[in-house]
């Protein structure tokens, strides 16, 4: 027998072969089919044929439509309706085409028998007719075809047929409509239809097709799932519950998970289980139990032992939902069966332990005296080290075991933890590797869960703890501590692993017992060739974190201290692991500890230098270097800030004004110390209170003539560190500040470099003074706005925007007070804004506009000009603003209204105008078009939205490259924003457009029109698209067609190899019109070099990449250290911000970033 395609798993076993040489042989012996039509062939005619002219023409249009995949049940368990072995195969496809009632059958429970009318199964063709007639029958009688209708008809009909078919039929949808029958009917007929439930399980219990015994025991239990509390009082309910139980251990496979899922679903969902004043616990599950025990007693020690597996995979489901009584009896012949050295028995048994525990059941079914007395007989059953397995299963139910107790009692949890810890660390000597990470996964586990939530109730532990909780966590501990031993080294990567989760766990209140643990890594640390360096660091520093600093130290000590004879400081790692793990620690052992050492170190390296010995003095200075690098992570929400910050605060301003390599960790540290450890009002006060003291510090680091030399790394930290240090500050104290920074800024005797610095310190602390020193701060730096110093111009608007960003009352206050001013400022100054000076002057605008109301219309409008010519600015800043604030605008003319769709009519009739001046203005209008359709969409009415994609046509037809290029750009915003439906009464005019194009254009940006041809034909379709262009672009969308066609089949192949990845993230499109037009152009370059990858392209290219300006200066190529700025290698930026220049630099193209 020939196969092809990919068989299922399993199937290949099953298939008959040819025998060698016989591949070719005519005739096969299995005859079945061929006999089967000839019988019918020749079978005599009934003379009532129901085969009408009508009745073939239904035929023929059902038989078009293709036979439907086989229905599955609601449940999705099994299919519905599978044919059985012995049923009959012979089936007529025509079948279904004279099936009445059934297509219209107005009951929503039967929706899905629907679905099999055109199936060739023969049961679904009983279905299928046996709901037909019995739905013609309520008809015919005048029903509803409700559900206790189709109940009484279906059962009268249980009742009358007689062939295994027609009954599994009728049970199957007895079994969909009994689900929605209301219960009163159900349990008022309870008597009755169990007794024909229970007569058809007995008359078909043993019989050869199981179909019906399926559906069958499905209805009893819907049955016996839909009685009340009071039913289950009855002996006759408790009858029928066992009758079904008894089919549990059926021959059958298929009966037999029917029957455990109905016992399942009575103990667990029945409904009374769920109203008010339910019980805990079904009143049959004592019953389950005692059968479930029984049928294992009666199985014995049978070496097949198929009933006792039959009854342990029952048992993994009910164990959590039987009361206490009988889960103790069912767990004692769990523990019996287990002796009888059957291993898949043994499995069964180890998988209903795990099921009870998981399931984390209430004390009425699972106490703690019971949970901990399984636990204790469950060590009588441990594996070896060397069985996979069965290893595997006991460590995952002991770790459910004990977690469960944990829950329902902890300390009797931890005093059966302790003998676990040592098992599981013997595991760590298995020889698979899966035991020893099971081992690790399932102490880290109990130390989470079980022990880390309880620690607090300790207190302080130690080794002289003579019993109770304290003494069973040292136990636990010492266990976890063999594992440093030689004997487990194979297991240490493990072994680390535990002892970072008993540290992060623990170590905050059993330090003591501890320490020699500590010394033993760090022994471990020191040995030559160790292997787990990076988990044993991680280890400790967990440590660390936890118990502090200080305790590490004592029990492991840097050995450091300046007058050392070698040069090879052993301890010296646990300079970095202390930097990267210290958290909430004291502030004052850095005083007390490592400042004195730092201060010995460097002057080691002092004395090191003058002795000329170099490698020896650098070695001290990055030492101390080191200490001091840990001043940050001390200040990371330390607990002595109020008592402690005095004796540093001295120290940490001799550091900024004298040692210029400590500035930037001082900054760094004290910046951390106000945003990350002052949380309260008194370590704020605390800190603020050496305001006086830090910040003429900072500012003179910031402005002296000698900070021009420096990097701008440092003056930005320093900088930086201002006005985190201006947030703790008293008002009184800034606006005393910013009066002696403003004389500085006046005075003529001054360098640039100090005016640029004061006023840079002045954009710090205006948003931190008084009303009256804004008053007199605007006054000054007012004239500033038109000054022909670019820098200074540009600082003067930071104190504008500082002002109008701030939330303080005071800077809302005077904006609000000077809003004219303002306004009739910011108009004076626009004819001189120099371009670095955009940035931030749009950025004031932009909060300005944000307090108008509807009488600065005029004002608002005045804006708009300056505003579009900004989207094309140099700066990627000043051009982000003026996209903001072309959006901040139309919320102003919302907010002027009166209506939406009349306010946003206003504001583009205002931008249209850009439309008619230069071809930059008009380029711009465009973008800016393109910009408020993008966030205004839904308030711009079909009228206007007519006349904005026809203006934007016209820019199409224009001779300028670039406002070609701004109009297809809009094209493509439009054709992701709009709807089809809004589109397509657009698509005639855009498609003129485009194919008016002079033949220069076309050619010019023939990848974007094939990129924007390519997505209209995606949403129109293609016919339509050719229809409206003209002959010259058929070539082009015929190649446009082809190429979406191959791709289609590329992404096909990939799919259908598996080499597309899954979890590779998905980039969204739309999130900002940049980010679309980015994606276009994007789009255009990969189909442009798409397949031409040549052996050039394949080498290795040499490349450089320019970074531009800091903030918003052009980058000045005279400057002698602008060849610093030259990258070898991308800097993981947004590839957007990179733009090539024409200027060949070491070989290849020159790209510039912005800052």
């Amino acid at each position: 027998m020939g196969r092809s395609g990919k068989l299922r798993s399993g199937s290949a076993s099953k298939l008959k072969r040819w025998r060698k040489g016989h591949s070719s042989d005519s005739n096969p012996e299995g005859r079945r089919y061929r006999l089967a039509a000839r019988g019918r062939l020749l079978a005599p005619r009934s003379e009532n044929s129901n085969l009408t002219v009508d009745a073939l023409k239904l035929h023929n249009e059902l038989q078009s439509s293709g036979p439907l995949p086989a229905f599955r049940d609601v449940e999705g368990a099994q299919p519905c309706m599978e044919d059985d072995t012995n049923a009959e195969t012979k089936t007529h496809r025509s079948s279904a085409t004279f099936l009445s009632g059934l297509s219209d059958c107005t009951n929503l429970t039967f929706s899905k028998v629907q679905r099999l009318w055109e199936s060739n199964s023969a049961a679904h063709k009983e279905i299928c007719a046996v709901l037909a007639a019995v739905t013609e029958v309520i008809r015919a009688q005048g029903g509803t075809e409700s559900e206790t209708e189709y109940f009484g008809a279906l059962m009268t009909t249980l009742e009358a047929v007689e062939s295994p078919e027609s009954m599994a039929a009728v049970a199957y949808l007895l079994n969909l409509v009994l689900k929605r029958v209301p219960g009163p009917v159900l349990i008022k007929k309870f008597s009755d239809t169990s007794k024909a439930f229970m007569g058809i399980l007995s008359s078909q219990a043993y019989g050869s097709s199981t179909l019906a015994l399926r559906w069958v025991l499905s209805c009893l239990a819907t049955l016996l799932r839909r009685q009340n509390l009071v039913a289950w009082n009855y002996p006759v309910t408790m009858q029928v519950f066992h009758g079904l139980l008894s089919f549990t251990v059926h021959v059958k496979p298929k009966v037999r998970k029917a029957a455990q899922h109905g016992v399942c679903s009575i103990l667990r969902g029945s409904e009374f289980l769920f109203g008010d004043g339910a019980p805990s616990l079904h009143p049959a599950a004592s019953s389950a139990a005692k059968f479930c025990v029984q049928e294992i007693e009666k199985a014995g020690g049978a070496k097949e032992a198929t009933t006792t597996l039959h009854v342990l995979t029952l048992l993994r489901d009910l164990l959590p939902c039987l009361p206490a009584s009988s889960v103790k009896l069912c767990c004692e012949t769990l523990l019996r069966v287990m002796n009888l050295s059957h291993v898949l028995v043994t499995a069964c048994a180890m998988n209903a332990f795990h099921s009870l525990f998981a399931a984390q059941p209430p004390s009425s079914s699972l106490p703690a005296e019971l949970n901990a007395q399984i636990i204790t007989a469950l060590y009588d059953y441990v594996p070896s080290v060397g069985d996979l397995q069965p290893l595997l299963a006991w460590l995952a139910v002991m770790e459910r075991a004990h977690v469960n107790l944990a829950k329902l009692q902890w300390e009797l949890c931890w005093a059966h933890l302790s003998r676990l810890f040592s098992v599981a660390m013997g595991s760590f000597l298995s020889p698979h590797t899966q035991v020893v990470s099971a081992a690790a996964q399932t102490l880290k586990v109990l130390l989470d869960e079980c022990v880390a939530p309880h620690m607090a109730e300790l207190g302080l532990v130690s080794s002289a703890t003579p019993s109770g909780p304290a003494a069973h966590v040292c136990k636990m501990f010492r266990a976890v501590e063999e594992g440093l031993m030689y004997r487990f080294h194979a297991a240490w990567a493990s072994v680390l692993q535990v002892l970072k989760a008993f540290f992060e766990s623990c170590g905050c209140q059993c330090h003591p017992i501890m320490r020699k643990c500590l010394q033993s890594l760090a022994d471990l640390r020191g040995s030559p060739h160790f292997p787990h360096t990076n988990l044993l660091d991680q280890a400790v520093g967990a440590a660390v974190a936890t118990m502090g600093p200080e305790v590490v130290l004592q029990a492991v000590p840097l050995d450091i201290d300046g007058t050392e004879e070698t040069l090879d400081f052993p301890r010296s790692w646990l300079l970095p692991v202390l930097r990267d793990h210290i958290h909430a620690a004291p502030l004052g052992f850095f005083c007390t500890y490592f400042l004195p050492l730092a201060t010995t170190l460097k002057n080691r390296a002092t004395d090191l230098a003058q002795a000329e010995r170099h490698l020896e003095a650098k070695i001290y200075d990055t030492l101390q270097c080191q200490v001091w690098n840990l001043l940050p992570s001390f200040c990371t929400q330390p607990t002595d800030i109020v008592s402690s910050f005095k004796a540093l605060a001295r120290t940490l301003g001799m550091a900024i004004s004298n040692r210029s390599d400590l500035r930037l960790i001082v900054c760094q540290a004290l910046r951390r110390l106000i945003n990350k450890g002052c949380q309260t009002d008194a370590e704020r006060a605390e800190v603020g209170r050496f305001a006086k003291n830090f910040l003429p510090i900072l500012f003179n680091a910031y402005s002296q003539q000698d900070a021009a030399t420096e990097s701008p790394v440092q003056r930005r930290s320093v900088l930086d560190t201002i006005r985190a240090y201006l947030t703790v500050t008293e008002p009184q104290m800034v606006c005393g500040f910013l009066e002696k920074a403003i004389e500085k800024l006046t005075s003529p005797e001054n360098s640039e470099f100090t005016r640029l610095s004061m006023l840079d310190l002045v954009v710090a602390m205006a948003p931190y003074v008084d009303e009256k020193s804004l008053h007199s701060l605007y006054g000054i730096i007012q004239p500033s706005l038109q000054n022909k110093d670019h820098g200074i111009q540009k600082k003067a608007y930071r104190v504008l925007e500082e002002i109008c960003a701030s939330d303080r009352p005071a800077c809302q206050n005077f904006v609000q007070s000077h809003l004219k001013d303002l306004q009739s400022t910011l108009l004076g100054s626009l004819p001189s804004a120099s371009s670095p000076a955009k940035r931030p002057r749009l950025k004031c605008l932009l909060h300005v506009v944000k307090q108008f109301t509807a009488e600065h219309e005029d004002f608002v409008t005045a804006l708009v000009p300056e505003v579009i010519l900004c989207t094309k600015e140099v700066s990627v800043g000043a051009r982000k603003n003026a996209y903001n604030l072309l959006v901040e605008i139309g919320h102003a003319f919302l907010r002027f209204g009166p209506a939406a769709d009349d306010a946003m009519q206003r504001y583009l009739l205002v931008v249209y105008a850009g439309l008619t001046g230069s071809v930059t203005m008009m380029s711009c209008t465009v973008l800016a078009l393109a910009r408020l359709l993008f966030e205004f969409k839904e308030h711009i009415s079909p009228a206007a939205l007519e006349q904005l994609v026809q203006h934007i046509c016209l820019m199409i037809g224009s001779r300028t490259r670039d406002v070609v290029k701004s109009a297809l750009g809009f094209l493509k915003v439009a054709l992701l924003l709009l709807d089809v439906e809004l589109l397509g009464r657009h698509l005639q005019t855009m498609l003129e457009a485009i194919g008016g194009m002079s033949d220069d254009m076309r050619r010019h940006f023939r990848m974007k029109l094939r990129n924007l041809l390519s997505k209209l034909i995606r949403k129109f379709g293609f016919d339509p698209v050719r229809a409206l262009l003209p002959d010259s672009y058929h070539k082009v969308l015929l190649n446009v067609r082809k190429a979406e066609a191959r791709n289609r089949k590329r992404q096909a192949l990939k799919r259908a190899a598996g080499s597309v990845e899954e979890d590779r993230p998905v980039r969204s499109k739309g999130e900002s019109m940049e980010e679309v037009l980015a994606d276009s152009d994007s789009e255009d370059e990969s189909k442009q070099h798409d397949g031409k990858e040549t052996k050039k392209a394949l080498r290795q290219r040499a490349q450089a990449w320019l970074k531009e300006g800091e903030g918003d200066e052009p980058l000045n190529f005279l400057d002698p250290h602008v060849a610093h700025r030259v990258l070898g290698k991308d800097q993981g930026l947004n590839a957007n911000c990179w733009r090539p220049l024409s200027i060949p630099l070491l070989g290849g193209k020159m790209k510039t970033r912005h800052a």
